[in-house]
């Protein structure tokens, strides 16, 4: 069994404000249901950047058994493709309920959310709303009416091909459709 992992390593922000309070809104595949996405908020806190970050924040660092932002860990998919959208959001409030927001993108969509789940993915403690697939493109539309600042969205798309064969993690670096770009890598676990 070949198990796939996602981590967030580094984000930039291109605006010359220096103070930022960040967190990411993950909508990926469901692991065991075609039909259906679940979607998160990572991390269960907003993030600060201050002036000293210089519009960036490291979660991954050179140093030996550092680790980036835990995204998700799952078998790899038959076909070898794995389909995760980021988003990249910004309050301006100095406590924000991150669990707040999966309940108005519930409600948003309605009869195609299934309700929270949190043993999935790898992750034991991190609440995931399970959606359908067909209604994920309402969440961008109930995102924007959330009064966070919005840094747009980058799909982290793999497809998983020979070059893991000898690598085991390759980096990815996206712009988001926003002032903003993201470090990410893949990994793959034999």
């Amino acid at each position: 069994m070949i198990r796939v992992r996602l981590e967030i390593d580094e984000v930039q922000i291109y605006r010359p404000k220096k103070r930022w309070r960040l967190y990411f809104i993950i909508v990926a595949e469901h692991p065991s249901d075609n039909d259906k996405m679940i979607l998160t908020t990572l991390p269960q806190e907003p993030f600060k950047l201050s002036k000293r970050h210089d519009n960036s924040f490291q979660f991954d660092t050179d140093e030996t058994g550092s680790e980036g932002l835990f995204v998700l860990s799952r078998e790899l998919p038959e076909d070898k493709e794995l389909n995760v959208h980021i988003h990249l959001r910004h309050t301006r409030r100095s406590s924000r309920n991150m669990g707040e927001i999966l309940q108005n993108i519930e409600t948003g969509i309605g009869g195609d959310a299934f309700g929270i789940v949190t043993d999935i993915l790898g992750t034991t403690k991190v609440p995931w709303l399970v959606i359908a697939k067909k209604a994920v493109p309402l969440v961008g539309k109930i995102l924007s009416e959330i009064s966070d600042r919005d840094f747009g969205f980058l799909s982290a798309f793999e497809r998983f091909g020979d070059e893991f064969e000898n690598i085991y993690e390759i980096d990815r670096q996206k712009d988001f459709s926003g002032d903003a770009s993201l470090v990410y890598s893949w990994s793959v676990d034999v």
